[in-house]
């Protein structure tokens, strides 16, 4: 959801007291447990309230933050399968893929590296501590078992510690619905693709729980462009079950917990001495093996004023590449987090949330930790005005102390106009990868290896258009990273040798002129540089998407969305603009039963993500969805 479009009614309800605590319970136990379906049953306003963004549930107009909501109905509306297309609706991020169907996808913010996005599933990082910079691969993440999409952009360290210099994506995953209920779907169309789920849940006074399986399967296109003589097709294969629930103790208190496990197995192609990007038709299979869980413990007190949030959460990563059927790579990772966060509302007008984390990685035999300590304190001196301040101390086992400090403001001009900024600085410790390999006749890796810093600041402003027509937002950003980690073959490993400089303008808007008709836009312009002045690799100067969504009767809706990606830098060459065009609709058949359909790439352009890797042409896909 843009950031213009809270209402005016809602903004004015959560400057009473009362409101504020009773939706700081639920949005804290929605953001650990992931029940954020159930609550969206009983308060739609819950759709206007970031969690994210402070560790506080907070109007979007009061967060003085750059953040971007997408929610289950907006994916539902746009029929895409895996999370990283969905993100392509937010200004400031890049996305790249090594070929479709499972290839490597990674997320960058701001034009900061892919490993410098921290990536949350239900309020636990799921970054992989086996690979080299610690990233995430957006490969495989089915958007079916997602509720919410938060983008934080700009240095979040203060409240998320280390890997946050870039930004955070937050997702929250689908929880139970009140009484009992089910879903099933089964889809079908080119390149061999099926994919299908179901799930079921059941709430009550007593409690709430979701299960849910989906899967996909594909023989795919080749990774490896057709256009340079790749005619072998690779097959994606992904099965995803996931669980969540808790129970309602007396007192208020709530248990609750949530675990998302898949299972993937992906068909690539191999390196080659050529070019067109270095990559040519081979035998490479790719088999990982991922979990997120975590339990918490919520206890409110003083009618809701003091809340205490208790919460271990566990991931674990199991990576293993076969050549020509033979063991090529293997990895295995994890990450255990314990946290305490209390948050309490000292009047109407003043809250502080203090909170203490501890964040252990390990990788191999190797491993280390985390112990943080952070602290935020948001002041409405009225209406109007929202300031917030946070720090943060880390501790690392290997690298010392690291402290990190956060402003933000907000000031709603009218009822119309929200001005904003923020101010923040991030930090990434080196990974255990990092710390530890060398090669290429070193004898040792550097042992003087520091971590990664950011600063950055944003300005923004939001014009809500009247009479619920739509609105307009403007930010503008700013951001440097130092000591930022590359590897040198010359000394055989890691060094702090780069800096980048970025800058940029990012526009979101929304327009209704009906109710049967919606507009949607965003457009994000970058300068990203090094330090030497030389253009950052895989990062567009220009991008964004335009869509929309046509009711044209009741059961019947449509959306067409464009996506437009400007020329990039890669290694090896220039990655030329494209443009692309999909549609989608959905038909209600009767209360039960959906059909749905969409056509992806409608004028069959052929582009590349990343130089050498091919993506598919013109496709089609046809299903059908049963709720219970």
């Amino acid at each position: 959801m843009p950031l213009y479009s809270l209402s005016q009614s809602l903004q004015s309800q959560h400057r009473s007291g009362l409101l504020r605590y009773s939706s700081a319970i639920t949005a804290a136990s929605l953001l650990f447990s992931g029940s954020y379906a159930a609550a969206q049953e009983t308060d739609p306003d819950l759709e206007e309230i970031v969690i994210g963004a402070l560790r506080l549930p907070t109007p979007i107009s009061e967060t003085g933050t750059a953040v971007s909501i997408i929610t289950a109905d907006t994916i539902d509306d746009l029929g895409v399968d895996f999370v990283l297309d969905a993100l392509t609706l937010a200004p400031g991020v890049t996305i790249n893929q090594n070929g479709a169907f499972g290839g490597l996808a990674s997320v960058r913010i701001r034009g900061a590296s892919s490993e410098q996005t921290l990536v949350l599933v239900d309020g636990i990082a799921v970054n992989d501590p086996t690979s080299p910079g610690g990233g995430f691969n957006f490969a495989r993440l089915d958007t079916e078992n997602v509720a919410r999409i938060e983008i934080l952009r700009g240095p979040q360290s203060t409240l998320w510690g280390t890997d946050a210099i870039g930004g955070v994506v937050s997702i929250t995953t689908k929880g139970p619905q009140d009484g009992l209920s089910g879903n099933a779907f089964i889809e079908g169309g080119s390149f061999g693709t099926f994919r299908g789920g179901l799930s079921g849940s059941v709430a009550n006074d007593i409690g709430d729980l979701r299960l849910a399986a989906t899967g996909i399967t594909s023989n795919g296109i080749s990774k490896a462009d057709e256009i340079n003589g790749n005619t072998e097709d690779d097959a994606f294969d992904s099965g995803t079950l996931s669980a969540n629930g808790g129970l309602n103790l007396p007192a208020d208190i709530r248990l609750a917990g949530s675990i998302l496990y898949n299972r993937a197995d992906a068909e690539f192609d191999s390196f080659s001495g050529g070019a067109q990007g270095s990559v040519a038709d081979g035998d490479e299979l790719s088999e990982t093996e991922e979990i997120a869980a975590n339990v918490s413990l919520l206890v409110p007190l003083f009618d809701g004023r003091f809340e205490n949030l208790f919460l271990v959460g566990y991931s674990t990563i199991d990576r293993r590449n076969l050549s020509d059927g033979v063991e090529s790579f293997a990895a295995d990772g994890e990450r255990l987090i314990l946290r305490y966060q209390g948050s309490f509302a000292l009047s109407d007008m003043q809250r502080l949330l203090f909170g203490y984390e501890r964040d252990r990685t390990e990788a191999g035999d190797d491993d280390t930790a985390i112990n943080g300590f952070f602290g935020v304190y948001e002041l409405q001196p009225i209406d109007s005005i929202t300031l917030s301040a946070g720090v943060r101390h880390d501790d690392h086992e290997r690298f010392g102390g690291e402290t990190t400090f956060r402003a933000a403001a907000a000031f709603q001009v009218t009822d119309q106009i929200n001005l904003r900024g923020s101010y923040g600085e991030g930090f990434k410790a080196p990974t255990l990868f990092q710390t530890t390999f060398f090669c290429c006749g070193a004898t040792a890796p550097n042992a003087d290896l520091l971590p990664e810093r950011s600063k950055g600041f944003d300005v923004g402003v939001d014009y809500t258009l009247p009479d619920g027509l739509g609105g307009l937002s403007a930010t503008y950003f700013n951001q440097n990273i130092t000591d930022q980690i590359d590897f040198s073959f010359a000394v055989g490993g890691y060094l702090n040798v780069d800096e980048v400089d970025t800058q940029g303008l990012e526009l979101a808007g929304e327009l209704k002129p009906s109710e049967r008709l919606q507009f949607n836009f965003n457009y994000t312009l970058i300068d990203a540089k090094e330090g030497d002045g030389s253009e950052r690799l895989r990062v567009p100067r220009r991008s964004g998407t335009i869509s929309a969504t046509v009711r044209p009767i009741e059961k019947l809706s449509t959306t067409i969305i464009a996506r437009y990606n400007g020329d990039e830098l890669d290694r090896g060459g220039i990655v030329e603009e494209w443009f692309r065009v999909d549609l989608s609709g959905q038909y209600q058949i009767n209360d039960k039963v959906e059909a749905f359909a969409r056509v992806e790439n409608l004028f069959d352009e052929q582009y590349q993500q990343i130089l050498g890797y091919g993506t598919p042409g013109l496709s089609g896909y046809i299903g059908v969805r049963l709720r219970l």
